[in-house]
């Protein structure tokens, strides 16, 4: 645990991420390829936390699409997350012997513990990886806010924001413009003031008020999780004060 740069993390996974390149639901190699991820790193000694998002169940523009109320839609959005939880702590467990507890912040004590703040970190404190399922609770707050306020209630050392095939910030959307500069490192108000749409603003600021570092980075590129925690900063973007 020596050579760690951060010894506690909160990892944010979207929905999307899950599902690889099907349009709906999951990827098992994907699912997989996470899961020992956070395995490889957990191995180092680091504490984890997770928060997933539930995009590939289900997305707000497509309850908006169905007139739904935005409150029902959120609802159903967080108990996607949930679903997601209860998937990836499979994985962990039965792939790769990760001792594992999901916590919800709506009450679902047949799956999973309610969220206590204390018990979580008691948790990971005896090396257990603590997954939270079901945003915040609240509808109108995205999954985004959801992890940057988890980070600061167990008081991680660093958000780590996983994108899928984009390995950053970029100064315009790589997939759109091939010639996009990567941004290498960037402070939290020049992020906000130049409006780059990579994580919610407002998880942003929550972060900036703990000083709690960002990075962002691609998933799918073996062993980046395990080379953030242990200083490589020449993976991702950081975000910082």
């Amino acid at each position: 645990m020596g050579d760690l740069k951060y010894r506690r993390i909160l990892l944010k996974l979207s929905g999307e991420a899950l599902r690889g390149d099907m349009g709906f639901g999951f990827a098992e190699d994907v699912v997989k390829r996470i899961a020992g991820q956070i395995a490889e790193t957990h191995r180092l000694g680091v504490e984890i936390a997770v928060v997933v998002g539930g995009g590939n169940i289900f997305r707000g523009e497509l309850g908006k699409r169905w007139g739904m109320d935005k409150a029902a839609a959120d609802y159903v959005g967080m108990l996607a997350t949930i679903m997601n939880g209860l998937i990836v702590q499979e994985f962990l467990t039965n792939e790769f012997g990760v001792e594992t507890r999901v916590q919800t912040a709506i009450a679902m004590p047949a799956v999973a513990e309610p969220f206590i703040r204390l018990k979580a970190i008691r948790h990971l404190a005896k090396g257990r990886v603590v997954i939270f399922g079901g945003g915040t609770g609240n509808p109108h707050v995205t999954t985004d806010t959801a992890a940057a306020l988890r980070a600061a209630e167990i008081k991680a050392d660093a958000v780590l924001m996983a994108k899928n095939k984009v390995d950053g910030i970029y100064e315009a959307d790589p997939k759109t413009n091939p010639d996009a500069k990567k941004i290498q490192s960037i402070t939290f108000d020049d992020m906000l003031r130049r409006g780059l749409k990579v994580m919610d603003p407002a998880a942003v600021s929550l972060c900036q008020q703990n000083s709690i570092p960002i990075i962002v980075f691609d998933f799918e590129k073996d062993g980046s999780i395990r080379k953030i925690v242990s200083g490589d900063d020449t993976v991702g973007t950081l975000v910082h004060k």
